[in-house]
């Protein structure tokens, strides 16, 4: 049985690690946050002080982290993973993040004969197990990793050299940032014209509309429960996830047009103070922006 390391145990990497600790994997930890780190313990992970201690435990290490910058920290830092004198387990870094981080990460690794895959997650925390991860790196890495990366997902697909399922991820963010974008304009625009938020969402959901997406349920409800405290996804993560993809397609000559808007309205929210709030809560934004204005 490989055993396995984690880094990050925010809210995908907590389900996994339990998905993990469940399977009978030999689990070590790494967190800033304390109570995190006592959680982990609990499903009978044992904690390491910083990454390295991470990397000298692991066959598999998976990591969950916020952006790019700490995924270099992590990786190839003063305590980070490759600073261990060992070789020969696989890095698998789930987190969203550009394919250029990764691609200059997985060269620092394969120089000390490590591993590193970019497998980041499609899929929503409460799904943990049925998640589809695109799988940029080598095959072999890959097939090593597979039964790992099976106690979180139930698609695992190699899908280019290393960055490519960055890529992929960063597109499907895209959809995701204007699926997102045009319900807070509609849910705000709906109570400009006197139709409650909830109503809108309930008549919608209830009909066989193509345009019901199980996103649009999903953030509906929490628009129509105006439960934004307990984020599947925050605005600060999304933001930060469209101003990749934006950067990317603009460093491949396809500046984007529809996505540029969308990435006004996440940094107007996060501006507004909703950074650490469900990516939902994005309608209430526009309404600073129309006080005063001629109906």
């Amino acid at each position: 049985m490989e055993s396995v390391g984690l880094i990050g145990l925010g809210i995908m990497g907590s389900a996994s690690a339990r998905n993990i600790a469940d399977a009978g994997h030999p689990l070590t930890v790494f967190d800033i946050s304390e109570s995190a780190l006592q959680k982990a313990e609990d499903l009978g992970a044992s904690r390491a002080e910083n990454p390295a201690g991470v990397s000298e435990k692991s066959d598999i290490i998976l990591m969950f982290l916020p952006g790019p910058a700490q995924v270099e920290q992590c990786v190839a830092g003063p305590d980070g993973l490759l600073s261990v004198d060992r070789s020969g387990f696989v890095i698998v870094d789930m987190s969203t993040v550009d394919p250029d981080i990764t691609q200059r990460m997985a060269k620092k690794a394969s120089d000390q004969n490590i591993g590193y895959l970019d497998a980041p997650v499609l899929g929503r925390p409460i799904a943990v197990g049925k998640w589809a991860l695109p799988v940029g790196g080598s095959v072999d890495d890959l097939e090593r990793c597979r039964r790992v990366l099976g106690c979180v997902a139930a698609n695992i697909a190699h899908v280019g050299p290393s960055g490519t399922g960055n890529k992929i991820k960063l597109l499907n963010q895209l959809m995701f940032g204007a699926i997102n974008a045009v319900t807070a304009e509609m849910m705000a625009i709906a109570e400009k014209t006197g139709i409650p938020p909830k109503l809108l969402y309930e008549t919608i959901t209830a009909s066989q509309a193509g345009t019901v997406s199980n996103l649009f349920k999903e953030l509906g409800k929490h628009i129509a429960e105006e439960d934004y405290d307990d984020p599947a996804f925050t605005v600060e993560l999304l933001n930060k996830d469209i101003r990749l993809a934006v950067e990317m397609a603009k460093a491949h000559n396809a500046p984007p047009l529809l996505s540029r808007a969308v990435e006004h309205i996440n940094e107007m929210a996060r501006a507004q103070g909703f950074g650490n709030k469900d990516t939902s809560v994005m309608w209430k934004c526009f309404r600073p922006m129309w006080d005063g204005k001629s109906e």
